[in-house]
């Protein structure tokens, strides 16, 4: 979207047949912009307010193209009517000014402020906060700023709305979402607020009553298989013997399970203990013994609860933690409380070429949560690199896109399949994106819309490490 100051439209006009789409031409020295909110003045009735998705011109021609209507502009009520259809044959095209933009904000509640326009600084960007009652696709190339401007997004909500959110955190990007960040004065007020939220980080190596435990009880059977990698079928004595464990475990201590079993002395149990001692199942630090599991803390419903995944020893510690906080909470779907659920590289947990059981497991929960969570209040943000590394079941229940830096044509070409609602002009324009450029589309957005992204309140974690430069010019060395 852009505002009037930043391109001329010259004298153009537009026509609409049925005052939901409109085609325009103008002369060779007009600018048009994808993306660009334009207010449309018919000859005979109210103005329009619409948005430019297309636009053709060769060198030195004349441009051309279309759009669709987004509203009738009410000037005497100041609103703007999203369910009216008026078609017209000849109607002038300016530049949407700032006031029109509103309008169009308050119209659909949009009160998220999450940046600007991308080819305006001047006029803010907002989301919907009620609209991410539906799934939502996050996507961007390594160096996007992706993680950054989730980061401002879940500032926002934080702030605005009473929606609690668990944040599945590999990388240690939001551990340090409860300090604030340098700013200027005008982010105070925010950051103060943002003070007041129950904000609670979960780390492996944290003390009581910050620590990442999980309770191996609480598992379902199928999910304590998954830990033990264990087939029903075709480990069918273990997998018996895994049953009769449950009568004892959650009273033992981890390294007791396995001379417990050695003492039962059955060939089964013999062969259960053998495989947990294999898998090292006991030295994992994730298991809570008597100590809050992480499925109490949510329970709780904190307004954030961030888990830190990228602090275990054994790499299948954290996916104990999704199984257990999926499971637990699609267990307890019935009680309809709402929760966000935001997996940052979330091809670490549904991607569809993992194949070890608990990877399955984990996916498997992912997918049933996308296709059935939403009417329960269990909302997906999905965060990755590429929509590819994310299994098809999962993007396809995606109402919500955010997408960043994306040069690839092929990713380009597959988010065009999936997303079928965004302009293509304005998709292929994010392979011209820089560093905190994004588009948003889709029910989270009045429009689609190409945003510069505000900076964050809080401190963003997990930041790459810079290359140590030589600032005097005498430790450089001579050049020979």
């Amino acid at each position: 979207m852009t505002s009037a100051e930043n391109f001329n439209l010259g004298t153009s006009t537009a026509e609409s047949l049925d005052g939901r789409e409109f085609h325009f031409s103008g002369s060779a020295d007009m600018a048009f912009d994808v993306g660009a909110l334009v207010l449309l003045t018919p000859n005979v009735g109210k103005p329009q307010l619409g948005q430019i998705e297309e636009v053709e011109r060769a060198i030195g021609g004349a441009p051309r193209g279309a759009g669709r209507i987004l509203g009738v502009v009410d000037e005497a009520a100041h609103k703007l009517e999203t369910h009216s259809a008026e078609p017209f044959f000849s109607a002038s095209v300016h530049a949407a000014d700032s006031p029109t933009i509103e309008l169009l904000y308050d119209e659909w509640g949009a009160t998220l402020e999450i940046g600007t326009f991308y080819a305006s600084p001047t006029i803010p960007a907002r989301l919907l906060p009620h609209r991410f009652n539906r799934h939502t696709f996050w996507c961007g190339q390594s160096g996007s700023g992706k993680t950054y401007a989730l980061g401002v997004v879940l500032e926002q909500l934080l702030l605005h709305t009473r929606l609690p959110m668990v944040v599945f955190d590999p990388n240690g990007d939001f551990v340090t979402m409860a300090e604030p960040a340098d700013g200027d004065s005008d982010q105070g007020r925010s950051q103060s607020a943002l003070a007041r939220r129950d904000i609670r980080v979960l780390r492996p190596s944290a003390p009581e009553p910050d620590s990442l435990r999980v309770r191996f009880s609480d598992l379902s059977v199928p999910s304590k298989a998954a830990v033990l990698r264990l087939d029903p079928l075709t480990d069918r004595a273990e997998h018996n013997e895994l049953l009769h464990l449950e009568e004892f475990v959650s009273a033992l201590d981890a390294r007791q399970v396995v001379p417990q079993l050695r003492e039962h002395g059955t060939p089964a149990a013999l062969d259960l203990a053998s495989r947990i001692e294999n898998l090292r199942v006991t030295e994992w630090d994730v298991w809570a013994g008597g100590r809050e599991a992480v499925t109490d803390i949510i329970e709780t419903r904190p307004d954030a609860t961030v888990l830190d995944l990228g602090g275990f020893n054994f790499a299948d510690e954290s996916l104990v933690v999704a199984l257990a906080v999926l499971d637990d909470l699609w267990a307890k779907r019935e009680q309809r409380r709402p929760l966000l659920i935001v997996i940052d590289e979330a091809h670490n947990l549904c991607s569809p070429d993992a194949m070890t059981p608990m990877h399955v497991a984990v996916r498997e929960r992912i997918i049933q949560i996308a296709a059935e969570g939403r009417k329960f209040g269990l909302w997906l943000v999905l965060s990755t690199q590429r929509p590819s590394r994310i299994d098809a079941r999962v993007i396809s229940q995606c109402d919500n896109l955010a997408l960043m830096k994306m040069t690839s044509p092929v990713d380009l070409a597959e988010l065009g399949t999936i997303f079928g609602f965004v302009p293509a002009a304005m998709l292929a324009r994010a392979a011209r994106f820089s560093q905190g450029e994004a588009l948003f589309a889709g029910g989270f957005v009045p429009a689609p819309t190409m945003v510069r992204m505000a900076t964050r309140l809080t401190l963003e974690g997990g930041t790459d490490v810079r290359v140590p430069i030589r600032i005097d010019e005498s430790d450089r060395g001579e050049t020979v």
